[in-house]
């Protein structure tokens, strides 16, 4: 394991102690849980991200990716007022 120093505000800090006392847990376990869980996977097995794969074109630009999200977004949403 590495250890790590981070700083927070008293208020998040006592929060935290407040988090881990409730678990009848340690402050490093509570953070590394929580890093855990918002950050997720490992380096080879990374977090899925929920909307990755809807457009597929390797030679796209992020503004031909604006461009198809502005009609399929409005094709849904008109889809759904029916």
């Amino acid at each position: 394991m590495t250890r790590t120093t981070i700083t927070l505000p008293d208020d998040m800090a006592q929060l935290l102690r407040s988090e881990a006392q409730r678990r009848r847990s340690n402050v490093s376990a509570v953070i590394r849980e929580i890093v855990a869980q918002v950050l997720g996977g490992s380096p080879a097995q990374p977090k899925k991200i929920p909307w990755a794969g809807i457009f597929h074109d390797p030679g796209a630009t992020a503004g031909d990716l604006d461009g198809f999200l502005e009609q399929e977004w409005a094709d849904a949403v008109d889809g759904d007022r029916g």
